[in-house]
């Protein structure tokens, strides 16, 4: 009898785990905790002095754009991510609301502050405009490297608060952010294949396929692992620095699951998460050796 029972509490705890997860990652939580987990390992690696205030506004400004531009892909997501679809339905305004009032409220703390580049701030709606409704989105190739380069704004807008855009350490991660997101965001076209033929965008996966796209992007992401060995090796950077390859190692370990059939778990928990994942790592290296 005793079987029974557990297995039923177990089917129960992972049904409600899942629910917990799908919410973080419908809701744009998830991702927005991602860009934290950048600008924290950005803080972190470049040695510079946690402060509340970066961080709160790289949250509030990703909370908006990608809550924008889930209103902006509604139609495409009913074909792609229906569940992600059904949730902007219901509660997209909510989050919408919530988004806009916590960017507002970034930068009106930024305005009063006097921070320099506040204006910079207004990055984020030109990038949503951008992708969704100016068609970047629908240029091969073009689409993923920006989704690369926007998120490669944030170490910049990290070292830009500091003081230290030029440094080294900003510029590196702001390229491996850089490199490494333009390969996550082709592997998240695999996914939406059946959904971007209809829609008439062109993406590495329905015009290769999706296990060309695999293989292409590990090969990418090896030859990014070099580089950032390489890079270390020949600069004066420092060597814990090279903690940014076990995402390499995560980012290797995901490419042979992706495929279509794969939800939107697996594309917004466990390919996003490779952020949260690197950041983690680094605050407990961060407390335990350096």
């Amino acid at each position: 009898m005793t079987t029974p029972i557990r297995t039923r509490r177990v089917r129960r705890w992972a049904s409600s785990l899942e629910s917990a997860l799908r919410f973080l990652v419908h809701s744009n939580l998830f991702i927005s905790l991602a860009t934290v987990g950048v600008a924290t390992t950005t803080i972190l690696l470049a040695d510079l002095p946690v402060e509340p205030l970066p961080i709160f506004i790289v949250f509030a400004a990703t909370l908006f754009v990608y809550t924008i531009n889930r209103f902006l892909d509604l139609e495409e997501d009913e074909q792609n991510v229906p569940r992600r679809a059904a949730f902007v339905k219901r509660y997209g305004r909510f989050w919408l609301a919530l988004g806009s009032g916590l960017y507002l409220a970034a930068i009106g703390v930024a305005v009063a502050l006097e921070l320099p580049g506040a204006g910079y701030m207004l990055l984020p709606v030109a990038v949503a405009v951008l992708y969704s409704l100016a068609g970047v989105k629908r240029v091969f190739l073009v689409k993923n490297l920006f989704v690369g380069l926007a998120w490669g704004i944030i170490p910049l807008g990290v070292g830009y608060y500091y003081g230290q855009l030029q440094s080294l350490d900003i510029l590196f991660v702001a390229g491996y952010i850089t490199a490494m997101i333009t390969i996550a965001a082709v592997i998240f076209d695999v996914k939406d294949i059946e959904g971007d033929r209809e829609e008439g965008i062109a993406t590495v996966p329905n015009r290769y396929g999706p296990a060309t796209t695999r293989r292409v992007c590990q090969a990418a992401n090896v030859a990014v692992a070099a580089a950032v060995v390489a890079v270390v090796a020949l600069s004066s950077l420092s060597g814990r620095f090279l903690v940014v390859l076990a995402m390499n190692a995560y980012v290797a370990c995901y490419i042979p699951f992706a495929t279509e059939d794969r939800g939107p778990l697996f594309y917004g928990f466990v390919v996003d998460g490779e952020h949260v994942f690197l950041a983690a790592l680094v605050i407990a290296l961060e407390w335990a050796v350096w």
